[in-house]
Formats: structure tokens, C-alpha cells, sequence
């Protein structure tokens, strides 16, 4: 019985989750798991080194190897096919959200949002209650836009979810 595979950190979910060419070709969708983008992502588009992708995934290095390949895989499998591409499921977490209190500069983390759950900008700090904070992410600070509401508009706590 093969083992189980490790839970892959994935820091975001994408803002678009289905991929569909001009002209369909044959066959089924393709579905291109969560970890499996995310590690499209660290290495193909931010170019970091695997050692380092597996590090922020919290993988060993073989096993974000697997991931990668299975990924450029599919989403080849798909060009060429003219295949659509789903983006869903899979084995992973999602990485919790940092927040820097401006009042009170207190840091915390908040475990990522679910639909009806709260989203970061109706957040207090656990402090001193004020309501005005900044997420940070990767020791960068980011304004907490308010008024979205709803899953699927960009901007907010969530990182656009």
C-alpha cells in the first residue's frame, strides 16, 4: 500500500480556477491539484530553486519533484491536446494569514478564511481590539481593504479569495 503523501503548504487560491482553449479539443478536462499550481508557481514563475520550494511548501525536495513534474505534465498533456485545465483538490493546507496591529504593533497569525468565515478586514487585534492592521506577507505590509463581502473580488485580507 503506498504511502501517503505529505500536505503541501499553498500560500493562496488562484482567482481563476478553470482554463478553457478557443477550440476544444479531444478528451477531458485536465485537473491540476492546488499544491501541484503552487509549485508551478514558486518555480516557474517566481524561479526560486527547489530547495527552496520545498522549504515554503513544507516538502522534502524529492517530493516537490514529483509534484512539479506532475503539474508540467498535465498542463502540457492539456496545451497540446487542447484539453481544459480545472484547477481543484488535492493534498494540501493553506498557509495562515500574518497581521501587524497599527495601534498596538502586536503580530498574529489567523488561520486562512473559509467561506463564511471571517476574512481579515472585520478582524480586531486580539490586543487592544483596534480594527486598524496590516497583513503582512513575507515581511511585506499591505493595507486591509474593507468591504468585500463576498468570495471571489479581489483586494481584502484574503488575498483576493
Amino acid at each position: 500500500m503506498p504511502r501517503r503523501r505529505c500536505c503541501g503548504i499553498v500560500d493562496d487560491v488562484p482567482l481563476c480556477r478553470k482554463f478553457s482553449p478557443q477550440m476544444q479539443g479531444g478528451g477531458e478536462p485536465v485537473v491540476v491539484q492546488l499544491e501541484e499550481l503552487e509549485a508551478i508557481r514558486l518555480k516557474d514563475q517566481k524561479g526560486w530553486e527547489q530547495a527552496t520550494c520545498a522549504s515554503v511548501m513544507g516538502l522534502s525536495r524529492p517530493t516537490f519533484q514529483r509534484i512539479l513534474q506532475s503539474a508540467r505534465n498535465k498542463v502540457a498533456m492539456a496545451l497540446v491536446e487542447g484539453r481544459a485545465i480545472i484547477i481543484d483538490g488535492g493534498n494540501y493546507v493553506m498557509k495562515n494569514r500574518v497581521f501587524e496591529c497599527a495601534e498596538c504593533h502586536h503580530v498574529w497569525e489567523e488561520a486562512p478564511c473559509t467561506e463564511g468565515g471571517k476574512h481579515g478586514y472585520e478582524l480586531a487585534c486580539p490586543k487592544c481590539a483596534s480594527m486598524k492592521k496590516l497583513k503582512l506577507d513575507n515581511g511585506v505590509k499591505h493595507a486591509c481593504g474593507g468591504g468585500h463581502h463576498e468570495h471571489g473580488h479581489g483586494g481584502g485580507c484574503c488575498g483576493g479569495h
